[in-house]
């Protein structure tokens, strides 16, 4: 379904025809209408839709009949107008590429409140299409990895490692790993807050989990089975996406 909408049409395709405008040798200068140069299409990707269907959240992006509802009820649009899922989704359905990475920098602005996804006639599931649009954006290189991307591979390391989290580590790596100092006001703060309420016994298991890095027992068997599920997974999306499956 072709979208007309006036607002989504980029301002430095408008001219205002009040300048002196002339196509194809006529003359069309007035103040009656406003013309939209005609757009050339240079890197379309027939593939794009299967590429962000085969990312986890993006599975159902084919059901699109791009009624609005998404859009309509999105918690960050009614912030910032620019932000789409409509319009992207169409864009993906589309092949339009480029004109997708024209909005790279804010389609990761998706607060997940899962609002689009409950009002979807056609259980489209647009807060999963958003985390895929996202995570194909660092898969293909056009974003930088987000902080709560960096959190999530953390976490997940450490899980698939031991099999438990310790969190003062998960956090040290985190900080680390963002490029954040570690000693920060509202850290500080929070450390005060558990020394003056945990138990002295708690707070020595916490020291000594940092530095022996304990494991949940017979978790190696485990480990091995996520690692290599995670592994066939990833091999599967980068060759959805073109990419080298090794990398």
């Amino acid at each position: 379904m072709p979208i007309h909408e006036k607002s989504l049409i980029r301002p430095e395709n408008l001219s205002d025809p009040r300048e002196n405008l002339v196509i194809d040798g006529v003359d069309v200068s007035g103040d009656w209408s406003t013309f939209i140069r005609s757009r050339v299409v240079k890197d379309y990707n027939e593939n794009l839709q299967d590429e962000i269907a085969a990312l986890p959240g993006g599975e159902y992006i084919h059901r699109c009949w791009q009624c609005g509802s998404c859009t309509n009820s999105c918690t960050v649009n009614a912030e910032n107008p620019e932000f789409n899922p409509r319009y992207w989704i169409y864009l993906i359905r589309m092949g339009m590429e480029a004109e997708l990475l024209r909005d790279k920098d804010i389609i990761w602005q998706c607060v997940s409140c899962n609002k689009c996804t409950s009002v979807c006639p056609r259980d489209v599931v647009p807060e999963g299409i958003m985390k895929a649009t996202a995570h194909w954006l660092e898969m293909k290189g056009y974003t930088e990895p987000s902080k709560a991307m960096v959190f999530d591979e953390i976490f997940t390391e450490q899980i698939i490692e031991r099999g438990r989290i310790e969190d003062g580590e998960v956090l040290q790596e985190f900080l680390k790993k963002t490029n954040q100092p570690l000693m920060q006001d509202w850290l500080i703060q929070m450390v005060k807050q558990m020394v003056k309420g945990f138990p002295l016994i708690t707070l020595a298991k916490m020291g000594l989990a940092t530095i022996f890095k304990p494991k949940t027992s017979d978790w190696a068997r485990a480990s091995a089975a996520i690692k290599e599920h995670i592994a066939e997974e990833k091999a599967e999306q980068h060759r959805a996406l073109g990419l080298d499956p090794a990398e």
